[in-house]
């Protein structure tokens, strides 16, 4: 049976407009206009109808995700050895190339050509440059999306309780939710690229297991002949991301240029 696609397959068209021009708004030669919001929440949707907007304006739009610059298989694999095995699984703050996600947004913003890394989540590795995109000429914008932009470390007070059955089971003495609540902190020179942040809030992390799921399902129809997650296999995953989900739920109002409300269904209520 073919999987059932994300049901997310686009914005109305005036929702996408006034994002665009929320974004073009914004001073500077190339602007950054940060996306954020949770596993499935439909920001790599959004990007790609800003994207598409723009080129029927006339205008040349870069999107990048965030999941473009996690460290190579190997990298992950050598922090699982050396730090804690739960390191090498992507997501989590950490397991990103910090040095080339700045690098490449500073490229952008000064309006060079630059070549835009890509991940395949089926194989769980990047691509080797060979094959990155070339961004086209003179952006008028890029769109960083993501699921944690700009969400900060939480106490430490607030790490000594596991969270979850992952924490609980794998993770007993902390250290492992430690390294990536550290690692948060890391990622203050990313954001700082970003002239605005647009937060998509979900109705809760309770959605998150099916919206990630109806993704997988999307990217197996996608690729017929390779094998993407199975459900249990992107339940587990999720909770890899738990505790960075809700810190992002209790702080990202705050620190967000605007917020809008989403319902179960990804609608916009705002």
């Amino acid at each position: 049976m073919t999987p059932s696609p994300h049901p997310s397959v686009g914005h109305r068209p005036e929702f996408v407009a006034e994002r665009l021009d929320e974004a073009l708004a914004l001073s500077g030669p190339v602007p950054v206009y940060g996306l954020t919001g949770l596993q499935g929440t439909g920001k790599s949707t959004l990007a790609a109808d800003m994207v598409r907007t723009g080129r029927a304006r006339g205008l040349n739009v870069v999107a990048l995700s965030v999941d473009d610059f996690y460290l190579g298989r190997r990298e992950r694999l050598a922090l699982g050895r050396c730090v804690h095995p739960l390191l090498a699984t992507r997501g989590p703050p950490g397991s990103h190339d910090l040095d080339l996600a700045c690098e490449v947004l500073d490229g952008l913003r000064a309006g060079a050509r630059v070549r835009l890394p890509r991940f395949d989540k089926i194989a769980d590795r990047r691509l080797p440059p060979s094959r990155w995109p070339l961004s086209p000429p003179s952006p008028a914008l890029v769109v960083f999306e993501g699921w944690f932009h700009k969400v900060p470390p939480e106490d430490d007070a607030a790490l000594a309780e596991p969270l979850n059955a992952l924490e609980r089971l794998e993770d007993p003495d902390g250290s492992w939710r430690r390294y990536c609540n550290d690692a948060l902190g890391r990622y203050a020179r990313l954001w700082a690229r970003l002239d605005w942040l647009t937060w998509l809030r979900g109705p809760g992390f309770e959605v998150v297991p099916r919206w990630r799921w109806q993704q997988e399902r999307t990217l197996q129809a996608a690729h017929p002949g390779r094998r993407a997650m199975t459900r249990p296999e992107v339940e587990r995953f999720v909770l890899f991301f738990e505790r960075v989900s809700r810190q992002a739920m209790r702080t990202l109002p705050a620190l967000a240029d605007r917020t809008i409300a989403l319902d179960a269904e990804r609608r916009p209520l705002s």
